[in-house]
């Protein structure tokens, strides 16, 4: 069941759609109750068409099937890339190639994929529970020799969660600000650091979790006491709360698109964050992770690999300081 169309899930307070067609990408999360989305869009139309040779060439070629949402990063994320003669193209295979449909109900669906890129089978099961979405996802190797890959998500968070003012919170304690990213419009200082909430910017500290238009910053988030990061309107109408395996994936990038890019196919439109779980930093893909000897996920011949992950969409009632066992927000 290759390009099968957009699916919706829930029967409790959430509407989830994904679309296998493209990177079995979560298209956007609603809570019914509370009237609001919580993952961005994109201001630009978009395909649905799988890119071809299961590699995005660049990101402007990724950005065309990129509509906001949540995509899956593996077995690279950042720049395309030639790593060992092989081809990784950018954010990689799994965030644009078609995934399989191979089981589905009203409120859970089970997507597979064979790569190209890699010798690898993934398995992901998409579940909601209420007001909570649990993604699992398990990889198998299958090659005969050990490879370095990067695993990580992408949910962008944007719509009614952004619209008003708003506040990051997460269990991290420490922010790394990336060395190569820097637009105009890029408070942070290159290659700082810094403790949660303050990163070294241009023009002294700079206040992550109150960031302002326009920005367009790329840092990492690391050093969890327990691997989790919410977003909070101040106004008490809608929070998210992301929750994650610390031990598959130990920092999470954090990226701000807020009307920081004037140029196409952004033209200072962009409303974006994205928290994003994730094996490695550097985020300039694997040739850049593998220079710096940056971490990777070592992928064993015959290894299996599991991960996962939870969204958490409420009423806030205060500052969120960390979560229950069910992934849902505690509030202090």
């Amino acid at each position: 069941m290759n390009g099968s169309p957009a699916v919706t899930l829930g029967t409790g307070s959430l509407r989830v759609t994904v679309t296998p067609r493209v990177g079995g990408t979560i298209a956007s999360i609603t809570h019914i109750g509370l009237g609001a989305s919580v993952l961005g869009a994109v201001p630009w139309d978009t395909t649905d068409e799988p890119e071809a040779g299961a590699a995005a060439a660049d990101e402007p070629a990724w950005l065309t099937r990129y509509s906001g949402g949540w995509p899956l990063l593996f077995p690279n994320a950042g720049d395309a890339c030639v790593v060992d003669g092989i081809r990784h193209g950018f954010h990689g295979e799994a965030s644009v190639s078609p995934w399989a449909v191979t089981g589905a109900t009203p409120d859970a669906l089970r997507l597979r994929r064979r790569f190209f890129t890699v010798p690898v089978e993934m398995t992901r099961a998409i579940v909601v529970d209420d007001d909570v979405v649990s993604i699992e996802e398990t990889i198998r190797m299958e090659g005969p020799e050990a490879l370095g890959v990067i695993w990580g998500h992408h949910p962008t968070f944007g719509s009614d969660l952004l619209a008003g003012d708003f506040v990051i919170e997460t269990g991290a304690a420490r922010v790394v600000v990336d060395d190569a990213y820097d637009p105009p419009a890029n408070p942070l200082a290159p290659g700082g650091a810094g403790r949660w909430p303050a990163a070294p910017g241009k023009r002294g500290a700079y206040d992550l979790s109150r960031p302002a238009a326009p920005a367009a910053l790329l840092a990492c988030l690391t050093d969890f006491a327990r691997p989790w990061a919410a977003i909070r309107r101040l106004d008490a109408s809608v929070g998210a709360l992301l929750s994650w395996d610390g031990g598959m994936f130990p920092l999470a990038w954090l990226w701000c698109e807020l009307g920081g890019t004037p140029d196409p196919p952004w033209y200072g439109r962009g409303r974006l964050i994205g928290i994003e779980p994730n094996t490695t930093w550097p985020a300039g893909g694997l040739a850049r992770a593998r220079a710096e000897s940056a971490p990777l996920l070592a992928l064993e011949p015959n290894g299996a690999y599991r991960s996962s992950i939870r969204l958490h969409v409420f009423r806030p009632s205060g500052p969120v300081v960390g979560t229950d066992r069910d992934g849902r927000a505690v509030s202090s």
